[in-house]
């Protein structure tokens, strides 16, 4: 009983990780409607920085641990969100109403482009931040199995829900989430009531991609480390992980996205690791097949 209870704490930070990336890639698509690998690019992109102007204040400006991390971390929420608008504008915008494959093309493009950019300025080094914040903290305290929680976790996943709450109030309450609602649900009837479909299109992106890079910098945080490849793989799963809860409703994708956070803890603490994915993606694979309503779009 409590090895289930650890799993379920261990749960707990992976599902509100993939719940803040599903809510941000869910704001994006929203107004697209075309799937978008970019926006894993953007986590791990953020994460990378993060950890490279953190090695950069430690090593050579000879800082204090929370000062280089704090240096690492407006870095890398910089130059992710830069990254973020410069592909959002001048890549994504031009072609996200077009044909669907192109956006796909395009955004695989532009994940190569900030792959390259990260290897090229770590010098193809895999640098890694030393631990913090790795104090145990108790919620059942057996003496033969205690069921904990480290502080970083702790703390990542209060920030992550946060921001996912912050964001679906915003949303909810806001002119600004009026105008991504009204050119979610009809972009031309957006339009015909004055609203400006390519200025929030621009705004949406822009949003996500502070997600993004916010998710990549406290996944760095708490790992030590943040490997490009991932950035792929990121970038599928919360693809299929969002379309679980809907990906047009970004709160509904958050609350998919974490039960699919649950499910692969688990299969992992009870099942063959080597098969996680293969396990999740069929199951994602299935269920979007079984559910799926939309119609297609041109």
């Amino acid at each position: 009983m409590l090895y289930f209870l650890q799993q379920i704490a261990n749960a707990v930070p992976i599902a509100a990780l993939y719940a803040a990336l599903a809510f941000g890639y869910a704001i994006a698509f929203a107004v697209t409607r075309r799937a978008d690998l970019t926006y894993g690019a953007l986590f791990a992109f953020s994460g990378q920085m993060f950890v490279l102007f953190a090695d950069f204040g430690w090593n050579q400006l000879w800082l204090v641990l929370p000062a280089a991390l704090g240096i690492g971390a407006a870095a890398g929420l910089t130059l992710g969100v830069g990254a973020g608008l410069v592909a959002g504008r001048y890549v994504m915008r031009p072609l996200a109403f077009s044909s669907a494959n192109t956006v796909v093309v395009a955004s695989l493009g532009c994940l190569l482009v900030l792959m390259e950019i990260a290897r090229l300025a770590s010098d193809t080094k895999s640098l890694w931040l030393p631990p913090f914040l790795n104090g145990n903290i108790d919620f059942w305290s057996d003496p033969k199995f205690p069921v904990t929680l480290t502080l970083i976790q702790l703390l990542n996943t209060l920030l992550m829900v946060a921001l996912v709450g912050a964001g679906h109030w915003f949303l909810a309450h806001s002119r600004a989430g009026r105008s991504w609602r009204a050119v979610s649900e009809d972009r031309d009837a957006a339009a015909l009531c004055g609203i400006d479909a390519a200025r929030v299109y621009i705004a949406a992106y822009g949003a996500a991609s502070l997600i993004a890079a916010c998710c990549g910098i406290l996944a760095a945080s708490y790992y030590g480390n943040m490997d490009f490849g991932t950035g792929l793989t990121f970038g599928v799963k919360v693809l299929f992980i969002a379309a679980i809860g809907g990906q047009t409703s970004p709160l509904y994708a958050a609350l998919g996205a974490a039960a699919i956070g649950l499910l692969e803890t688990m299969w992992g603490a009870y099942g063959p690791i080597l098969w996680r994915d293969f396990a999740i993606f069929g199951f994602l694979v299935v269920v979007l097949a079984v559910t799926r309503q939309e119609k297609a779009i041109p």
